[in-house]
């Protein structure tokens, strides 16, 4: 893309519908006379003389708590250097939008007009009443680092400026894990750090605490390598300034284990890197532009671990990691400062978060394989959900520790729901079904495990601990497939076609034909389906070397459900089975049946599907509300369908009448409480949320789930097959990874469910 095409395009992105990129969206209701009053005067009287008896009462009657300033005089803004604070408003939005969808942080951004140091401290100080915390940002040095200390001495809310402790927090993580890496150690490696600005003087302090030796550190700036001889020398330029007898960074650079850049781009040269020690590392964190080229750095050491700020090469230290869950700590323990405890707790985090495995829909995001700890991934990435519950809590811990902390957290568990609630990442059904599984994981078959989603999904699975994963298929490309994305894991490979699974082929096979002899199959035919994966897979289930198994990702539904109904029995009492799809929507979750299986099921059978759906319910700790889905509402037709579905409902309630559950009834009625009390009084869905939906067949089941997936962005869980004795549990053709991780978890508590239900 042109450069002039970027810059409409920006231009564009900030103008249009409407200009700027935050805006103030109302929490209450607003709609009627009496919300206005509550709203304003008269009502807003009574929090404000609660406020007014205990100053910490704001706290409970306003936003405060969740609001940060984001505020500059922008004398520093990116690489734009004093463009004034309008110029830098457009950059304080955007600090203001990343708070926000990272962290579920309220931000108003304040430009202030002031490059006096006392001025400037006195403007924040008069407005800090208004915030819960304030990130300072794009403020020149050395007069930034006047204008944090003394604010953080004089106001009792959490105070950081970004462009100091943003970068120092990620690169000092990124660092560590480098570091580790690399096979050096923090005591004995010799750093350069070109730029001695507040930023770089912020790592250079971190890296200390991290265990680097001073006397191990040059520091440069415009002007050379800073000596102690050198005048004019700042406090902060001082802090740092050698002995050594060097003067330009070229000759720092000799023999060097690390370069810090937070400088300009281009003034590392490739003969520089070479004359730094082995296995070097270089973090080229100036932007747009680095101090050396990425592409240009690794072609001239192949032993190089590299870093950037830049989104377009591996290893980006990106601030965004760092200020919105620093923030979001400090916030949720009401926090009266950032201090020294809080950041090391940040580095350690996000060091440590790196070395897990990563969740698929990172690696979609950034195009990836299979991101894994290494020289190209030190540092997670922006997009990580787990972020959100892995450093806030590291963070508001180290507050309570250092006894900076006004309301402690008493549940961690509680909180850190309330961290991905916060996110949307992820939904309390599916944090609920992991947690599950992971009390008791079971083993599980994956029955194609030599495709590549297939088998990241049983590698999340392990490296998760949701269940004992058992690969199913070709073992020579499951093996290079496990190389390929670092999937050391020593878990079972099953190939059926090999000699090494004849004695299982054939006793397999024998007890298949025992129950298919009088249905036209022969012996030999019997065991040359074992040949199969699916058979063979039904089967390790059914003589219990397996618990749970899960297939289809590679073939068409009907193909894939053939051998099941085959060869496992079903639940006692059940005639027919049916599928189901767990839908997490917008207004919570909604169990939709039958999804995949019965074409146009009879009323008995809509009655089963009902029974059999609300197990499933139950499974989640949700009590079923059933509503049973027509064209018409209670009798207003006299339809085939609409006589069935009444059939079925009058069924329920003559024999199970504790079970929640009415229709006909048409959709918009049974999602919408309000419209049903008015219309429909009568109904036993009156005053209770609908969580499952029963549809007349298989059409209307399957174009709504669909729908909800693409046009809602419902996420989906299933389809789950109901009503067989075993585990057993058929994907979508080109299932995701997530969805299939998901349906593995599931499929481990079936297991465990089925398990309780026969030791009874």
């Amino acid at each position: 893309m042109s450069d002039s095409r970027k810059r409409h395009e920006a231009l564009l992105y900030h103008a249009k519908p409407k200009p700027g990129k935050i805006a103030v969206v109302p929490t209450k209701k607003y709609a009627s006379q009496h919300d206005l009053a509550l709203a304003y005067s008269p009502g807003v009287a009574e929090p404000c003389l609660e406020i007014a008896k205990d100053r910490n009462n704001v706290y409970k009657y306003t936003a405060k708590g969740n609001l940060v300033a984001v505020i500059t005089n922008g004398t520093a803004v990116l690489g734009l250097g004093n463009i004034g604070p309008e110029a830098s408003k457009p950059v304080m939005e955007g600090k203001g939008l990343l708070f926000k969808i990272f962290a579920d942080i309220d931000v108003f951004d304040i430009e202030v007009d002031a490059t006096d140091v006392d001025k400037f401290i006195e403007t924040v100080k008069a407005i800090a009443p208004t915030f819960g915390g304030i990130n300072l940002e794009d403020i020149k040095a050395p007069e930034a680092f006047e204008i944090e200390r003394r604010l953080k001495e004089e106001l009792d809310i959490p105070v950081m400026h970004d462009d100091q402790h943003g970068t120092a927090i990620i690169s000092a993580a990124a660092l560590k894990n480098a570091i580790d890496i690399a096979e050096k150690s923090f005591a004995t490696v010799k750093i350069v750090v070109n730029g001695a600005g507040a930023a770089a003087i912020s790592c250079t302090r971190l890296y200390l605490k991290l265990g680097a030796k001073k006397e191990n550190i040059t520091m440069c700036d415009s002007k050379g390598v800073i000596r102690k001889d050198r005048d004019n020398l700042t406090s902060q330029k001082a802090e740092f300034a050698t002995s050594e007898d060097l003067n330009t960074l070229e000759e720092a650079m000799h023999n060097a284990d690390v370069f810090i850049g937070l400088s300009t781009g281009n003034v590392v040269t490739p003969e520089m890197l070479l004359s730094m020690a082995k296995n070097p590392i270089v973090f080229a964190m100036a932007n747009p532009e680095p101090e050396i080229e990425y592409d240009l750095a690794v072609a001239t050491r192949d032993d190089i671990l590299m870093a950037t700020g830049r989104s377009d090469h591996p290893n980006q230290v990106n601030n965004v990691l760092g200020f919105p869950f620093i923030f979001r700590g400090a916030l949720d323990v009401r926090a009266t400062k950032i201090n020294e405890e809080m950041k090391m707790a940040a580095v350690h985090a996000l060091a440590d978060l790196a070395k897990k495995s990563v969740p698929e829909q990172v690696n979609i995001v950034y195009d990836e394989v299979s991101l894994t700890y290494g020289k190209e991934y030190i540092i997670p990435k922006p997009f990580d959900p787990r972020l959100i519950y892995e450093i806030p809590p590291a963070v508001a811990k180290a507050a309570m520790d250092s006894g900076v902390a006004l309301e402690p957290i008493e549940d961690w568990d509680k909180y850190r729901e309330e961290l991905m609630e916060r996110s949307g990442s992820g939904s309390k059904e599916i944090r609920i079904l992991h947690n599950r599984a992971k009390s008791n994981p079971k083993r599980i078959v994956f029955a194609e495990a030599d495709h590549l989603d297939v088998l990241k999904a049983a590698q999340r699975v392990y490296d998760e601990k949701l269940g004992k994963p058992i690969l199913l298929g070709r073992k020579e490309l499951i093996l290079a497939l496990k190389e390929e994305i670092g999937f050391t894991a020593d878990v079972p490979i099953i190939d059926p076609k090999t000699d090494e699974e004849n004695e299982r082929r054939e006793r397999f096979g024998g007890v298949y034909w025992k129950s298919r002899q009088r249905k036209g199959k022969s012996y030999s035919e019997a065991v040359k389906l074992m040949r199969e994966r699916n058979y063979f897979a039904a089967m390790l289930v059914n003589e219990g070397e397996a618990d749970a198994l899960i297939t289809g990702y590679s073939r068409p539904y009907p193909t894939v459900v053939k051998p099941m109904l085959e060869l496992i029995e079903k639940s006692k009492g059940v005639t027919r089975i049916a599928a189901c799809n767990l839908m997490l929507t917008k207004q919570g979750p909604l169990f939709l049946a039958d999804t995949t299986i019965n074409v146009n099921p009879s009323a008995k059978d809509l009655a089963k599907i009902s029974q059999m759906t609300s197990k499933l319910v139950t499974m989640f700790g949700m009590k079923p509300n059933i509503a049973m889905l027509g064209f018409s509402n209670f009798g207003s037709s006299n339809t085939e369908t609409s006589k069935k579905i009444r059939e079925a409902v009058s069924y329920i309630h003559r024999n199970f009448p504790n079970v929640v559950v009415d229709g006909e009834i048409q959709a918009d009625f049974a999602l919408n409480p309000e419209m049903l009390a008015k219309e429909f009084p009568f109904s036993k869905l009156n005053g209770k949320k609908v969580n499952v939906l029963i549809f007349p067949n298989l059409e209307s089941a399957n174009i709504t789930y669909k729908l909800l997936k693409q046009i809602d962005g419902a996420e989906s869980i299933g389809p789950v097959i109901l009503g067989f004795s075993k585990p057993v549990h058929i994907l979508q053709l080109g299932a995701s990874v997530d969805e299939m991780v998901n349906m593995a978890a599931l499929a481990v508590v079936d297991a465990q469910e089925k398990e309780k239900r026969n030791s009874k």
